[in-house]
């Protein structure tokens, strides 16, 4: 009879009390678990990953962000030539009509000869109106604005030289002489960058420049728009955030991330970190000091972890 389900080779069309019914109870790799649904945007062919994908494309296709002004005036002769002598990317020097030749401005002229730096003599009143009245002593230097690298930038060079990722990054430190000691110290401990937060914060200014001593020509300096933002993805990267600051849990010599691919953060040179970003952190890591009473600025912390996380990788 038709619809008889007890015909031979008839299959029970409800699942009630027949485990045997549907594809599970007939195909066997049908019973075998597949975990759990990956996340929208783990899913290549969702809607989700295709758009992620594309702003990543678009964000790391946009050029390089150059600081607010498009060129900054250094001026007096003992500026110009320290500005001179940190292999700034000077594009003119100007000197003012009859200014006094000394040792200074002959060192400033034979370093402009020999790199092919343009130069130009002014009238000492048009000198002024360019440095808006600075005490320029006759002799100034233009300087570009700096390009400042992607954030991503920094996660590339360590993949380019097969190195577990070490980047610095500074939370609100204003100082500019700070952030040069600290890209300074990130060249000569092997870091990958440094970066910094885009709003309240130093930028690289020439006095930072100058105090870098040239390394900020071989050191990218990124900037983020948000901080807090910008670690998280680097921990989504396969990152370790470990913050310095007085009161840390685990103090720098026992640190174990060394060896990893680490974000180092640096607070300001007043408050620290400030709270988002401490919460951010993996870890917090203290300076063992010998007295409770000192402290260290932003640049010199920076140099000390560097040096201790350089040992842990480098050792003997």
């Amino acid at each position: 009879m038709a619809g008889n389900s007890s015909r031979r080779g008839a299959i029970k069309k409800t699942g009630k009390g027949n485990p045997t019914a549907g594809s599970g109870g007939r195909v066997k790799r049908g019973l075998k678990g597949r975990g759990p649904t990956p996340k929208a945007k783990d899913r290549p062919n969702h809607k989700v990953y295709k758009e992620r994908a594309q702003q990543q494309r678009s964000e790391r296709a946009r050029p390089k962000k150059k600081s607010n002004a498009d060129s900054e005036w250094v001026a007096g002769r003992n500026s110009v030539v320290e500005t001179l002598r940190a292999n700034m990317p000077v594009t003119t020097l100007f000197v003012a009509e009859g200014a006094e030749r000394d040792g200074r401005l002959r060192e400033a002229f034979q370093i402009a000869s020999d790199r092919g730096i343009s130069m130009l003599e002014v009238p000492r009143h048009e000198m002024d109106k360019m440095t808006q009245g600075a005490v320029h002593q006759g002799l100034a230097a233009r300087v570009p604005a700096y390009e400042y690298a992607h954030p991503d930038d920094l996660l590339d060079r360590a993949a380019e030289a097969k190195e577990p990722a070490l980047i610095v990054a500074l939370d609100s430190v204003t100082d500019p002489r700070n952030l040069g000691a600290v890209v300074r110290s990130a060249a000569g401990f092997g870091a990958h960058g440094v970066l910094i937060p885009e709003r309240r914060a130093a930028g690289m200014t020439a006095s930072a420049w100058k105090t870098s001593a040239g390394a900020a020509v071989r050191m990218p300096v990124a900037q983020a728009v948000n901080l807090v933002r910008q670690l998280k993805a680097y921990q989504d990267a396969g990152c370790m955030v470990v913050g310095l600051a007085a009161d840390g849990d685990v103090s720098l010599p026992a640190l174990d991330l060394a060896t990893g691919p680490l974000v180092v953060v640096v607070g300001s040179e007043g408050k620290g970190l400030s709270r988002l970003v401490a919460e951010t952190c993996d870890q917090i890591v203290s300076i063992p000091m010998a007295s409770t009473l000192e402290s260290l600025n932003a640049g010199v912390a920076a140099s000390v972890a560097l040096y201790a996380i350089d040992r842990a990788r480098h050792p003997g």
